[in-house]
């Protein structure tokens, strides 16, 4: 009888010291804190042709696991419109896209010790798309925007992240563009979707 009953205390406290640990989603214990930003390369294509967005993207670390933060890109080099230059009064106009979207990124990151890990993250935010007009002539060169449109954006990622120094990583990695609500002239939703290969830099305390 004692036996059972030292076994069944044994038994009572093991148990009280399992359901002690209560489990939350950022861990239990202490809660770390950090930081980081930097600038972001992605590949992209639009349209069918080429593209670099340059932007950046930065947020608050919690647990050195999850993130929360945000991030902006834009398009920087010339994808024309779709429409032929035409002339008008002696001078030829040719029509180029202006591309960009940001919005709010929450990211979870796999043993941020080791050397190389990975994270997975997804962006949730809106952008707009517009013509950007050249005109040439022997005497001018002006630029100007036309009316632009609004879009919603989803963009899933999964990287590959290097510890560089203690303040330091490099990630690249790949994701894909869901937008909706594009309905701009000769553009839709599935000229602006696609997938990109990125590279981030990120700065910061980790």
């Amino acid at each position: 009888m004692k036996i059972v009953l030292s076994l069944m205390t044994t038994i009572l406290i093991f148990a009280g010291q399992i359901f002690a640990q209560e489990e939350t989603l950022l861990g239990s214990g202490e809660v770390s804190n950090g930081g980081f930003g930097g600038p972001v390369v992605k590949y992209v294509q639009i349209k069918g042709e080429p593209g670099v967005l340059v932007g950046g993207r930065g947020g608050w670390i919690i647990n050195h696991t999850f993130v929360v933060g945000g991030g902006g890109y834009g398009l920087v080099n010339d994808i024309k419109s779709g429409n032929p230059p035409y002339l008008y009064e002696g001078n030829w106009y040719n029509t180029y896209l202006n591309f960009g979207y940001g919005g709010v990124e929450l990211e979870y990151i796999f043993q941020s010790d080791q050397l190389l890990h990975f994270s997975v993250y997804s962006l949730i935010g809106g952008g707009s798309i517009s013509y950007r007009n050249e005109f040439f002539s022997e005497n001018h060169n002006m630029n100007w925007d036309a009316s632009n449109d609004a879009f919603f954006v989803f963009e899933p990622a999964v990287n590959a992240e290097l510890n560089v120094v203690s303040f330091m990583r490099i990630a690249a990695g790949v994701s894909y563009r869901f937008i909706g609500g594009a309905n701009f002239e000769a553009i839709k939703n599935s000229d602006l979707a696609g997938p990109s290969a990125s590279l981030t830099f990120k700065f910061g305390k980790f």
